[in-house]
């Protein structure tokens, strides 16, 4: 998405940069586990179509995408790809409709699992939907052996609507409402939205 390609959000713990040139080998790499592929419903995809990928997901105005990058390791290194733990997104059902958003998270690195990372992080990606692109209502679609991710979507006050045994899913949603808002932002202590990350390598 246009709108955040210029984007970084700073956190507590996590920052969140738009998904560039750079970080696709490394986020090839991690869609080449199967247990992560099934975890977000993903097919396996060449090098070559994950580039093509990484570039829709800059032009198409229908679905918006972070990556996700350890605070700590980034201020050590300065190295992005380095940083990187994992990714964020938001789809929309067209470009012209953002009223509603399915969100996704996923933390790719064993490493930074159970460390709050993914909790951090899909809320700054809420509540830059909420504020930046005006959306109304999520819904997320999570995989019923996925315990983990249906528990923190459950914390965030999401609520279930649907199971399908078919495709072996739930799907939770939220309102977005003023009092939501207020909460979101009790859990981020830092939440600074800069629009001057520049890399040629888009």
């Amino acid at each position: 998405m246009r709108l955040n390609e210029d984007t970084k959000i700073i956190g507590n713990s996590v920052i969140l940069v738009p998904y560039m040139q750079k970080h696709v080998p490394k986020y090839h790499a991690w869609m080449q586990s199967e247990d992560l592929r099934k975890l977000t419903a993903s097919e396996p995809l060449t090098l070559e179509e994950e580039y093509a990928m990484q570039r829709s997901w800059l032009l198409d105005e229908d679905k918006c995408t972070f990556i996700i990058l350890d605070k700590e390791i980034f201020t050590n290194t300065n190295n992005e790809v380095t940083s990187m733990i994992g990714d964020t997104n938001l789809f929309f059902e067209s470009s012209n409709s953002r009223l509603c958003a399915e969100a996704e998270i996923m933390i790719a690195e064993d490493s930074s699992r159970g460390k709050k990372k993914g909790w951090e992080a899909m809320l700054h990606m809420l509540l830059y939907g909420i504020k930046y692109i005006h959306v109304k209502q999520f819904v997320v679609k999570i995989s019923t052996s996925n315990k983990i991710s249906i528990n923190m979507f459950l914390k965030m006050d999401f609520i279930q609507t649907n199971i399908s045994e078919i495709f072996d899913e739930v799907t939770l949603e939220k309102i977005v409402d003023a009092k939501w808002i207020e909460w979101i932002e009790t859990q981020l202590p830092v939440h600074e939205v800069m629009n001057d990350y520049l890399d040629g390598d888009i």
